[in-house]
């Protein structure tokens, strides 16, 4: 999705509020074949999720979903599958968010306004750990996207 796809345009103008972010993991520095993803702490609204937030004017939405990583987890990451649009209402209005998997490359989190805590967690606790239910399918979509993993991930 690009800042000049049509449907992109058509869906702003009907207020629908757009956003992106990352399925953000990493190879687990604890075990050779595992994976953490990491969750981020919304002191605001007291929730674990998925590095997110709203594009700017104009702005593609995968540099978008590369901003808000950056700018919510301090990581520089490099982005791989698409793995689908969420849709929900917040604050009584449509959004859409799409989400990416993420390979995180380098960085470190400094607790700021938005987000006040990070974690790294397997797979089975990142879903449990989420607060909403929704963001718990992006987790399976991200692991059928990952070319291998060892069951205990599943």
């Amino acid at each position: 999705m690009t800042g000049s796809d049509p449907g992109r345009t058509r869906t702003a103008r009907t207020g629908t509020v757009l956003a992106a972010g990352c399925v953000l993991w990493r190879k687990s520095p604890h075990s050779a074949d595992g994976t953490e993803i990491c969750l981020v702490h919304r002191p605001k609204y007291d929730d674990w999720s998925h590095p997110k937030g709203k594009l700017k004017h104009a702005e593609d939405a995968l540099a978008g979903a590369l901003r808000e990583v950056l700018e919510e987890t301090g990581h520089h990451c490099s982005p791989g599958a698409r793995l689908g649009t969420v849709s929900y209402l917040a604050n009584g209005r449509p959004k859409e968010v799409v989400y990416w998997a993420a390979e995180a490359t380098d960085g470190e989190f400094a607790p700021n306004d938005e987000v006040d805590r990070v974690l790294w967690l397997p797979p089975p606790t990142a879903r449990t750990r989420l607060t909403q239910p929704r963001d718990r399918l992006l987790i399976d979509a991200l692991l059928a996207s990952l070319p291998t993993r060892s069951p205990s991930e599943a």
